[in-house]
């Protein structure tokens, strides 16, 4: 017994390592083996100043001035008793304005005549703060992973994926199934994720060996047009296996009455064709949470139907060779039970495609057009952004319809941007009547989104304007909108203010405002709102989000918060709004000239582009997120030329 609990105690585990190693970073990052700089006010750092007992001052990212002590002075207040060293900062002073801490110290030296005091900006970054950050999260999410896989492979025997050997003819309820990961463009991690279940179906010994459990199910969540169906088609054309196809509405309208009984039959067939694969598309459609929403007949049909769902998944282990793949737009409506480990054990998140992604489909989709070669695709992709697989699909198919329609043999880059301009925006609708006094209001509402946006830091940058009726919209600015995944509240507030500039301007000119301003005022109040409520970035209600992304609020009748804190929101949210106006009116105010300039070429063009614009407001006094892109791009290829030329 004794020996039984030594060899206990010694065990060794592997995530020791892991642990200590993380451990240690934290430790490095966040414990220093001197004191930290103590804070001083300006009152206390101004009389130091006047004294000239301050060697040097460095200014971080103009946040923080680090106070150096001469090292006489360092010496007579004993700080080197306290830990403190002569080469590190031994105060701190937090710069609320740093034009005016610059006039202050500069003021006070030249009073004293001091020229000894240096004053050094510096910009610093948090690089294992940064690293950290990230890696943290993902190694306990690793960690938390490999815990769960191998709690779920501890009770397995070497049979748990025993399946027949023979493979089944490939296809579906219509045809044979010809897609396969070559013809998905993008979505490189989910099909790294889905290259697991591949790799069973086509080898199930070589998971059975390692007492591996490949998991029932996964459900691929994404915006339609991503590629959820396609990608799951993929898997089918991958694997050679037998591919069930059908939508979650089929099972509550198509089979009234009998959707328990329909789902059984499902589930049958599934086995006697496994290994195969069964894909459910729109699951929403049947698995939506219990007892949320009121209503009788049809309801308690698709609860029942769900409920059989929830049984048939329990009834069947991996050894049976049947995947269970899903697909929504709608995760947060999902039962609990449904999207459960043990049933839909993984959750694939489909985001919208990047900037290098889009380029993929464009090649794909471009397969069987006639296009011109000497088009950028890269150029394509960064005219769409926030577009899907689907909505470049048919900027494809659009492009080659209106190519086909001007006679032209190949589709050129006009066509594609003409495509862009027809699927964002809507028909061209060159018979639409418009008085000329309209069409001067509209000149001076787009200029004066123009003018704003220009002179804005974080506000997109400018592609073109026009003031042709396209869709419902009377005119429209368009912008190329950077790929970022977060907004800073400074972002955020140039939006709005970028937006209000079409009404601002229209004030200014006319002394009246229109009902052109619509969609632009619901963007802003959308925005306003989200940035009190949801990402608590106001001054009063910092730190505080009201975001329900579980859906747990949409039951009841009350909202999660009290009236008064709602009465403060609206106050909130009218202040922001206010204030982003007025800065908007000012900005236009002071380029008033080149804001009649604009609208009168408007008026003359109807449409202008961003080197229109350049030529009256100059050159745009911030780089873009494409500029820089670009400029990356440049630098990277003269490197590469001059490392080739070296070789030579």
């Amino acid at each position: 017994m004794k020996e039984n609990k030594r060899k206990v105690k010694v065990k060794f585990n592997i995530y020791w390592i892991y642990l200590i190693i993380i451990i240690g970073f934290i430790f490095l990052q966040f414990y220093s083996f001197t004191p930290k700089p103590k804070e001083i006010n300006i009152g206390p750092l101004k009389e130091m100043i006047r004294n000239g007992e301050i060697q040097k001052i460095v200014i971080v990212n103009k946040e923080i001035a680090e106070i150096y002590l001469k090292k006489e002075v360092f010496e007579k207040k004993k700080l080197k008793d306290e830990g403190y060293i002569i080469t590190k900062p031994q105060f701190y002073h937090t710069i609320l304005s740093p034009d005016g801490f610059y006039q202050d110290v500069n003021k006070i030296l030249e009073e004293t005549n001091n020229k000894d005091l240096q004053i050094i900006n510096e910009t610093r970054k948090d690089y294992w703060g940064d690293i950290l950050s990230w890696v943290i999260p993902i190694a306990l999410l690793f960690l938390l992973w490999v815990y769960i896989m191998r709690k779920m492979a501890a009770g397995g025997g070497n049979q748990i994926f025993n399946v027949g050997k023979s493979r089944a003819k490939l296809f579906d309820k219509e045809s044979r199934i010809k897609v396969n990961f070559n013809d998905v463009a993008g979505l490189e991690e989910a099909k790294i994720e889905l290259q697991e279940i591949v790799d069973f179906l086509k080898n199930p010994k070589k998971y059975s060996e390692l007492g591996g459990k490949i998991p029932k199910g996964a459900l691929l969540i994404g915006p339609p047009g991503t590629g959820k169906t396609l990608l799951a088609k993929a898997i089918a054309g991958e694997a050679n296996v037998p591919f069930f196809s059908i939508s979650g509405s089929e099972f509550v309208e198509l089979f009234v009455g009998v959707g328990a009984s329909r789902v059984r039959d499902l589930f049958q067939q599934a086995k006697e064709k496994a290994p195969c694969i069964v894909f459910i598309d729109e699951i929403d459609a049947v698995g939506r949470a219990r007892g949320k929403n009121p209503g009788w007949g049809a309801n308690d049909e698709r609860e029942n139907t769900l409920n059989q769902l929830l049984t048939e998944m329990d009834g069947f282990d991996s050894s049976s060779g049947v995947i269970i793949l899903a697909a929504t737009n709608r995760p947060d409506i999902l039962d609990r039970a449904l999207v459960r480990s043990g049933r839909f054990d993984r959750q694939i998140h489909i985001e919208l495609p990047d900037l290098k992604e889009r380029e993929e489909i464009f090649k794909v989709h471009l397969r069987p057009i006639k296009y011109d070669k000497s088009i950028d695709l890269s150029f394509l992709a960064k005219q769409t952004p926030g577009f899907s697989g689907a909505d470049i699909a048919n900027v494809c198919n659009e492009a080659a319809l209106i190519a086909a329609r001007k006679n032209k043999k190949v589709v050129e880059k006009q066509d594609f941007l003409d495509a862009i301009d027809r699927i964002v925006a809507g028909l061209e609708r060159k018979n639409k009547v418009i008085t000329l006094r309209e069409k001067k209001i509209i000149a001076y509402h787009e200029a004066g989104h123009a003018v704003v946006s220009w002179f804005l830091e974080y506000a997109n940058p400018l592609v073109k304007v026009t003031i042709i009726p396209r869709g419902k919209s009377l005119g429209a600015a368009w912008y190329l909108p950077e790929e970022r995944q977060i907004s800073t509240k400074e972002q955020i507030l140039d939006e709005i203010c970028a937006t209000l500039g079409g009404r601002a301007s229209e004030e200014i000119i006319f002394n009246k405002v229109s009902t052109g301003a619509l969609n632009d005022l619901e963007r802003v109040t959308k925005q306003a709102y989200a940035l009190v409520a949801y990402y608590g970035m106001s001054n009063n209600l910092n730190n505080i989000s009201y975001y329900d992304s579980s859906s747990q609020y949409e039951v009841y009748f009350s909202k999660p918060y009290s009236e008064k804190t709602a009465e403060l929101i609206d106050k909130e949210v009218k202040e922001i709004i206010d204030t982003q106006y007025e800065r908007a009116k000012n900005i236009l105010i002071e380029h008033r000239e080149e804001l009649d300039k604009l609208s009168s070429l408007l008026l003359e063009k109807e449409v202008i582009f961003s080197e229109d614009i350049e030529k009256i407001l100059g050159k745009r006094p911030f780089s873009s997120y494409h500029e820089e892109i670009e400029e990356e791009k440049r630098k990277r290829q003269e490197n590469k030329e001059t490392n080739k030329n070296e070789e030579e």
